[in-house]
């Protein structure tokens, strides 16, 4: 397979361009439009619980499409539902990458993706479950706005909700945004405190803060009256 990343970082559209008996696994509803000799099939890939983990706990769709070529070979647009950047990241056996719920895009049929519990922590963070992926080939993720890859030796603090994927090497905890009791009450900003030694992608934007944003313009049903 071979692919490429159009109009980055904004709204990216990842473009795969497969050769005869080659395929690609993408979320559900991201093809965008196929060229060529191309079959689309859906299951839940790896069974019902499988799917289960991946939407219910994960935050992704019970069902996902498979891309294979024909003799003839063709090509795959996808692109994830927010606007934003697509990261590439090459997974070898032994190797995972934890993403957070929602960042998954596509991948090669070798790469496994699975939900992965975070314990009461998850109580603060996004969700209770993240995803977990594995496997070798490579994988596709997707931020919300333009995404940094971040070297972390030694502590880094982020944003709740900016955090895209890690490396396993790396721990992290959630803290308050400021400190004394009316901050841990009262303050609606958590920090993840990110330890030790790895990759962490970062995204621009906050999909919290844009719902915030949108709240107060959403139609509202009049009471009484026509």
């Amino acid at each position: 397979m071979e692919y490429t990343i159009q109009s980055q970082p904004s709204y990216s559209l990842l473009e795969a361009t497969l050769g005869s008996g080659e395929t690609i696994v993408a979320e559900s509803g991201a093809m965008t439009w196929m060229n060529g000799d191309i079959r689309m099939t859906t299951s839940t890939r790896g069974g019902v619980m499988s799917g289960l983990g991946r939407s219910v706990l994960g935050g992704e769709s019970f069902f996902q499409n498979t891309f294979e070529a024909g003799a003839g070979g063709g090509m795959v647009g996808l692109a994830p539902g927010s606007p934003g950047d697509i990261v590439a990241h090459e997974m070898t056996v032994g190797h995972e990458l934890f993403l957070e719920r929602s960042a998954y895009l596509a991948s090669d049929e070798n790469v496994k993706i699975n939900s992965d519990f975070q314990g009461l922590r998850g109580l603060f963070n996004e969700g209770l479950f993240i995803l977990r992926a594995s496997g070798s080939g490579t994988l596709f993720f997707n931020s919300y706005g333009d995404v940094e890859e971040v070297e972390v030796d030694g502590s880094y603090r982020v944003d709740n909700g900016h955090a895209v994927a890690w490396e396993p090497t790396l721990d992290y905890q959630i803290t308050r945004g400021g400190r004394g009791i009316r901050s841990f009450l009262f303050s609606d900003q958590l920090i993840l405190r990110f330890t030790g030694h790895g990759k962490l992608w970062v995204q621009s934007r906050n999909p919290r803060s844009l719902a915030s944003w949108v709240f107060p313009f959403r139609p509202q049903s009049s009471s009484g009256g026509n």
